[in-house]
């Protein structure tokens, strides 16, 4: 008998350990986030700011999150997967809204929000959640030509390559990197033959080079951070200063609050660079705590594809486990860049970094992933979707 979905009880059989550990997550991001904003904060109090702006704000980007969280539990993933090409197409058009003169909001010489008053859309954040839907849903559809270059591979590659052009128009080449690794991590989940797979690596790797080599902003960001301290206080400053905070936390860090780079000089101390401010605040324990969190929801999240796919719901693994690829990409890049591992690149770090498109899409995936995971348990019990 087919199974008609009622809107789900919120605490009827989940994974309350996930739900738990993406909660400490968001809690721990509104603590430093505090930490490392409040003498940016105190400074701008000429412009009606206090020391608790930030903290206040990210406080309501969080219940925000996890308001819309609470909504999208209750659409089944059937829906999902009918509307993700449709999802997908609204994105693409949020991205051409944003590069329009007097609609998209330019900051740094980047035009990536988009002005709603009392916050700003941020539309690179909400198509990494559509890009999972979408390149989930094609590679499910499209299962039979995964080995296949032309009717299997092309038709995405076309779609990542438009993506990619309005990204980069932006620039947002972070938010790129981050699209193009979910989308190959899904088509090889999906069966995408090994060979392909390889050999497109090989052109992404060459593409990615030749986009760097041909800006000169690229370009220096690549021959800085290998060594900042030739520049310290040019284009090496932020990575030396994030260096300087992770060699001044130690072993154990100066304590919370302690931190001396978020006085002014680390940039971006509470968004790109809160890692920095946690491994002089905590220490190296503070950081592979950190790490440690994050490795356990990307483990959750392919645990829970692994469990769909072997339900045969393709669509549902190849999200749950797109998700994953998602966290994974954009936490190690955002803590290669900070410990000068890679380029600096404007990524946050999802659940923690200050930012309310960011905390909203993140709290989006995981509404989406217990949804994934509350419905295998209901079909575990006899009923289906």
């Amino acid at each position: 008998m087919l199974y008609t979905a009622r809107p789900p009880r919120p605490t009827a059989e989940l994974d309350f350990g996930l739900l738990w550990l993406v909660l400490g997550l968001l809690a721990t991001g509104l603590v430093m986030v505090y930490s490392a904003s409040l003498a940016i904060a105190e400074a701008a109090r000429y412009t009606g700011h206090n020391g608790e702006f930030y903290l206040i704000r990210q406080a309501i980007f969080i219940v925000v999150g996890i308001g819309v969280g609470v909504a999208v539990f209750q659409v089944p993933m059937r829906v999902w997967q009918q509307a993700a090409p449709y999802l997908f197409l609204g994105g693409l058009l949020l991205l051409v809204v944003v590069l329009i003169p007097g609609i998209g909001r330019e900051v740094n010489g980047s035009r990536r929000w988009i002005p709603l008053g009392f916050s700003n859309l941020q539309p690179s954040e909400l198509m990494k959640f559509l890009a999972v839907l979408y390149a989930a849903d094609y590679t499910t559809r499209k299962a039979a030509f995964m080995h296949d270059l032309k009717k299997g591979f092309l038709p995405m590659a076309a779609v990542m390559m438009t993506t990619g052009v309005l990204l980069l128009s932006e620039p947002d080449f972070g938010a790129f990197v981050v699209i193009v690794g979910i989308a190959m991590g899904i088509l090889f989940l999906g069966g995408l033959n090994w060979k392909v797979f390889a050999g497109l690596v090989l052109v992404l790797l060459f593409g990615f080079a030749a986009l760097i080599l041909s800006s000169d902003y690229r370009r220096e960001r690549l021959l800085n951070f290998m060594d900042p301290f030739k520049d310290p206080y040019g284009s090496g400053y932020q990575l030396s200063h994030a260096l300087i905070a992770f060699g001044r936390g130690e072993w154990f860090g100066l304590g919370l609050g302690g931190s001396v780079e978020k006085l002014f000089y680390l940039p971006e101390a509470h968004t790109d660079f809160l890692l920095a401010v946690i491994a002089e605040e905590f220490g190296f324990v503070g950081v592979v705590v950190v790490i440690g969190l994050f490795a356990w929801l990307i483990v959750k999240a392919f645990l829970i594809g692994h469990r769909a796919a072997r339900l045969e719901r393709h669509f549902c693994a190849l999200v749950a486990q797109g998700i994953g690829i998602w966290f994974g990409v954009q936490a190690l890049i955002n803590m290669g860049v900070n410990v000068g591992l890679l380029p600096t690149k404007g990524l946050t770090l999802p659940f923690l970094s200050f930012g309310g498109s960011g905390i909203v899409a993140n709290c989006l995936a995981i509404a989406v992933l217990l949804r994934i995971d509350w419905e295998q348990r209901q079909m575990m019990r006899g009923k289906t979707f």
